[in-house]
């Protein structure tokens, strides 16, 4: 009942006038989603202890999550400040294709950081020559590349499709908001669309495998199991919370009885709370990134402190 309330206050805020305060705190959103990732990207380049594998995909993944935070929150916020609610079709269509690239980009990343984890964990000695610096660009690559390639087959089978609407019942633009205005139904568009979902199957079976190797290390190493799982809780994290994110989007989109407000309410929360979080749970899981962020925090501070000294004197 409580997350009904919070849906229709939400939804009918800016019909009672409110858009300010709406365009307001999306613009604290887009801030904090900025401010988050553009700090994971700068320690992880400023510092080279952070040249690794795992450091280096989770670069990749702060990149993505400022291309979905922008290709949502961006519009939403025009939307708030002006009231303009038309768009034109490229721009429409541009939207919904950096959406999507976000959602498919956050799969594959975490597919290649999986693969990353499965290596460290049941090859430990063997990782170094494996993940060397060409497989891990091969790797970076590779996920954006299958990201583009995919979400532009899904874009190219739309081509031609004839359109009986104009108007999309949706808080952003997507394939399946497109697809709905079609004047016939569209089956393979949809099977096609459905396929993309199952790179999730890769990552929970590489996390599987991990998970086995650190029970089967640990009977005899309490310790090697501990170190194990602490390299990949992280990882375990940020794939939880988007899988459970895109769970509930789906879900809510299969069901039509679930009012319209409670849909747009699961669309937002889909694209902007991962982004917003994902930096937070780098810092406070990731020893060695919190302490590289506090670090370099603290050098700043120590710089500034003298030259204040000076001026004032």
């Amino acid at each position: 009942a409580s997350l009904a309330v919070a849906v229709l206050i939400a939804s009918f805020l800016f019909e009672l006038g409110q858009g300010s305060l709406l365009f307001f705190l999306a613009l604290l959103n887009y801030i904090v989603v900025l401010l988050g990732n553009g700090l994971v990207v700068s320690i992880i380049i400023y510092d080279r202890a952070l040249h690794k594998p795992m450091y280096m995909m989770v670069c990749n993944l702060a990149a993505c999550d400022l291309l979905g935070g922008s290709a949502m929150l961006i519009r939403l916020m025009i939307h708030f400040l002006t009231g303009q609610k038309r768009m034109p079709y490229a721009t429409a269509i541009a939207q919904a294709f950096c959406v999507h690239t976000y959602g498919a980009a956050v799969q594959t990343i975490l597919a290649a950081m999986a693969y990353d984890r499965y290596v460290a964990v049941c090859e430990p000695l063997r990782y170094h020559a494996i993940m060397t610096s060409a497989r891990l660009l091969s790797c970076c690559a590779l996920a954006w590349l299958v990201a583009f390639v995919c979400i532009g087959v899904l874009f190219a089978l739309n081509v031609g499709t004839p359109l009986c609407g104009s108007t999309i019942k949706h808080v952003y633009c997507s394939n399946r908001s497109i697809l709905r205005l079609a004047c016939g139904p569209t089956p393979i568009n949809n099977i096609y669309g459905q396929s993309l979902t199952g790179t999730f199957l890769i990552i929970a079976f590489s996390y599987i495998r991990i998970l086995h190797a650190c029970i089967k290390q640990g009977r005899n190493d309490r310790s090697t199991r501990s170190k194990a799982f602490q390299t990949c809780a992280s990882h375990l994290v940020l794939y939880v919370l988007y899988e459970i994110s895109t769970m509930i989007l789906i879900l809510s989109q299969r069901f039509p009885s679930i009012s319209q407000n409670i849909k747009r309410f699961f669309s937002i929360l889909f694209i902007i709370v991962p982004p917003a979080l994902n930096p937070i749970i780098y810092g406070l899981v990731t020893k060695e990134l919190r302490t590289s962020i506090i670090k370099q925090f603290t050098t700043r501070v120590s710089h500034v402190k003298p030259q204040q000294v000076n001026t004032l004197r």
